[in-house]
């Protein structure tokens, strides 16, 4: 009966997310903002006002309009952070010795036992392995505790005001609006990162409405304190972007000093199986589990000049749809990694 009541909302979930989401791409496509005043902060308010007819064009109704931008503010440390982000600074072993340490693995796996039940039913409605839901969740917000405190509204009509992405950015205020509107969360508690990224699973607010899963079937779908939920949308989004439940993510891997760079990259034309990589003399350098040496794969170089690559499979590709980093994708894939015990090495399937 629980999982009939859980199938019968996610179901009613993905057809009335997928009907608004289609709905406001429709109205977005009609009209724009125009702006032509310095993006200096004395004009913020200027462009609020903006905003304001803006969301009233794409039928937000006016009560929320007032509660949304009701002492709205410009946030300086948002648009710095937008054009410092720190992966694309730090190497891959610095980001990963802060995102896959012993410390948070240690952690994942208590998370793991003590959630085992909400992960399992999430897996069992999106197919999607527990323990990449479980890093993913342990990457994005460390396990819920960093959700981010920043004004959702304010830090979305700053960065569209700031220009270099305003289209995304406004996307993603009007999707926030409509989170509001459908009183899915209160003004007072709408809060996130400085990008506007939201919940334990630090979804963007438009991929809340098009992925956000009721997980126990309530009638609700809450990222910010339903475990059930959290765990569902998560599953949701990957499978729903084209998980394959049998695969993995990928594994690091040493290079050859003759090998050619231009068969490096995630393009469609530069994929092989595995055995064909390692005729070309990459090794492993830890042991992995993989189906066979027939997987295709593509080589990635994190970082430039290094002798050390990763092959990845589509689920890594998937991954990236998530977060388009590099460093995000393969943290993901390691930490959950982390949580299997029954690795093998990669010949063992010849």
């Amino acid at each position: 009966m629980k999982f009939a009541k859980i199938f019968l909302s996610m179901i009613f979930v993905i057809l009335v997310a997928g009907c608004e989401n289609k709905s406001k791409t429709i109205e977005q496509s009609d009209s724009t903002i125009t702006f032509d005043k310095p993006r200096e902060e004395r004009y913020f308010s200027d462009y609020v006002g903006l905003l304001k007819n803006y969301a009233k064009s794409q039928g937000i109704n006016s009560q929320t309009i007032n509660v949304a931008f009701d002492k709205v503010y410009y946030i300086e440390h948002v648009v710095n952070a937008d054009k410092n982000q720190p992966e694309k600074k730090s190497s891959i072993n610095d980001y990963l010795s802060r995102t896959v340490s012993q410390e948070r693995i240690k952690l994942a796996k208590q998370k793991f036992i003590k959630y085992h039940s909400q992960l399992s039913e999430a897996t069992l409605l999106t197919h999607v392995p527990q323990n990449y839901i479980l890093a993913l969740w342990g990457v994005e917000s460390g396990y819920g505790k960093y959700q981010g405190k920043e004004d959702i509204i304010s830090a979305l009509s700053t960065l569209a005001f700031d220009g270099r992405r305003e289209q995304f950015f406004l996307k993603e205020l009007m999707a926030a609006l409509r989170i509001l509107e459908n009183g899915h969360i209160k003004k007072t508690e709408f809060k996130g990162s400085w990008a506007g990224a939201m919940g334990q699973n630090q979804f963007m607010p438009s991929s809340y409405l098009v992925y956000g899963l009721d997980g126990d079937g309530d009638g609700k779908v809450d990222i910010w304190t339903n475990m059930s939920d959290i765990f569902a949308s998560t599953g949701n989004y990957l499978a729903t972007i084209g998980w394959k439940e049998k695969e993995s993510w990928g594994f690091k891997v040493n290079l050859p000093e003759n090998l050619e760079l231009n068969l490096v990259g995630l393009d469609n034309d530069k994929v092989k199986p595995v055995a064909d990589w390692l005729k070309l003399g990459i090794k492993q350098s830890d042991n992995k589990m993989i189906i066979d040496t027939q997987t295709k794969a593509w080589l990635i170089i994190p970082d430039e000049g290094s002798r050390e690559g990763y092959l990845v499979f589509n689920n890594f590709k998937t991954l990236m749809h998530w977060n388009r980093s590099y460093h995000f994708a393969i943290s993901v894939g390691m930490l959950a990694d982390s949580l299997v015990d029954n690795t093998i090495n990669i010949h063992a399937g010849k």
